[in-house]
């Protein structure tokens, strides 16, 4: 029997953070437990001079999806890159990172969501990759179209970036189109709506429309979750096994005690942030 929705949620309100930089939260919870592993997810605006500096990040990954524009992005080991439309960058935190995003001269409008890390990879060494539009599998079906960064969809699959398995697509469907989205055992996913409005979900009635993100999650075996779309619709699907553990987030820190979160501020405040974890 194919998955219906746990629940349907609503984007926040856009926000005027400074000149030239709006930026709304779609994910932002205070229980973190019916999210796992997923922690945040922000949409931002942005263009110079605003961005986001040198600054830094322990214990989680960072999903930075291009929407429009062009992102410039570095990070402490000098390593450094630039992200155009629908390019992917996964970074892994780890242990420690300090690293900037800054929009292109005509700016960037992005989605960036926080995974969380287990407390057995949360130290390990910083990494990240870029991955182009041009690199995702494209999948084609009656009616829809879908670009395949990582997992798997109609007999395609692409390896995660990011350290914790994940799951991320980008799908366009024709009004009327449906598509079955796999779920593997153990698996929470959601799907947000950035255009139209589609059924989501098994006996599903209610639209999800833009703006909104449909959640639900496969517990004991492998599923699908259906999607019919009732006009032409473009949606982000994301999936990534539940993590079963404490989570204590400040700031840009996400760890799984208050003693770890003392320490991260301690190692950034004396310059072992990037080396502690080493």
């Amino acid at each position: 029997m194919a998955l219906s929705i746990d629940r349907v949620e609503t984007a926040g309100p856009r926000n005027v953070l400074g000149p030239r930089h709006q930026n709304r939260l779609i994910i932002a919870p205070q229980d973190h437990r019916p999210y796992s592993p997923f922690l945040f997810l922000a949409e931002d605006w942005f263009a110079p001079p605003a961005g986001f500096p040198t600054h830094p990040h322990r214990g989680m990954e960072t999903v930075t999806f291009v929407l429009e524009g062009q992102m410039l992005h570095e990070d402490h080991t000098g390593a450094h890159g630039e992200l155009e439309p629908g390019d992917v960058q996964f970074m892994t935190a780890g242990g420690g990172v300090m690293h900037s995003e800054m929009p292109g001269p005509r700016g960037v409008h992005s989605l960036q969501l926080w995974l969380n890390l287990p407390a057995a990879q949360k130290m390990t060494p910083a990494r990240y990759g870029d991955q182009r539009a041009s690199e995702a599998a494209l999948v084609t079906g009656e009616g829809y179209e879908a670009r395949l960064y990582a997992g798997e969809l109609g007999g395609e699959s692409r390896p995660h970036g990011s350290l914790w398995p994940l799951a991320l697509m980008d799908l366009r469907l024709d009004a009327g189109a449906t598509l079955a989205l796999p779920l593997k055992a153990g698996w929470r996913g959601f799907l947000l709506v950035l255009e139209g409005e589609a059924q989501v979900g098994e006996g599903s009635t209610t639209p999800v429309r833009a703006d909104q993100h449909a959640w639900t999650h496969a517990a004991d075996a492998d599923d699908v979750l259906p999607v019919k779309a009732q006009t032409p619709v473009r949606a982000l699907f994301y999936a990534a096994p539940v993590i079963d553990e404490p989570v204590v987030a400040h700031g840009p820190f996400v760890m799984n005690t208050v003693d770890e979160i003392r320490q991260a501020f301690m190692d950034y405040q004396t310059g072992r942030l990037t080396t502690a974890g080493a």
